[in-house]
């Protein structure tokens, strides 16, 4: 049998029924001060859409830049698209994720990959002729 979801011992639905001022006492002080301090501008458009889109007024995918958004409890189960600073990452949101960060989930940077060796590299690289 799967464990049901809590947070702060409160279950998803009493956490989805409550005011983001209510929900905020559960965070953690970061995320309670961003929340207490109000939404941005950007931070309130993209809740509008989100609204939108939960009544079906909206049908393109949400994609945002506001990476400092706190994930509350009325988010969980969509798919958002974070842009990362070269492309938007998609982002399913789950009831783990509640109180972190949108930018949290879509990376900025990439592991590095290495290739061969560029010229100059090793002495032996000096000998091969330029491409």
């Amino acid at each position: 049998m799967a464990k049901e979801f809590t947070y702060r011992g409160k279950t998803l639905k009493e956490l989805q029924e409550m005011d983001v001022k209510e929900f905020a006492k559960l965070l953690p002080s970061r995320q309670r001060r961003t929340l207490t301090r109000g939404f941005t501008d950007m931070q309130k458009k993209m809740i509008t859409q989100i609204d939108r889109f939960k009544a079906g007024k909206r049908k393109k995918p949400i994609r945002t830049h506001c990476r400092d958004m706190v994930i509350v409890p009325s988010m969980v189960g969509l798919m958002i698209y974070v842009h990362n600073g070269k492309m938007f990452s998609p982002i399913s949101i789950i009831s783990d994720m509640i109180g972190h960060y949108l930018g949290e989930f879509s990376l900025t940077r990439q592991p590095v990959k290495h290739s061969a060796p560029g010229i100059g590299a090793t002495k032996s690289s000096a000998a091969v002729a330029v491409k």
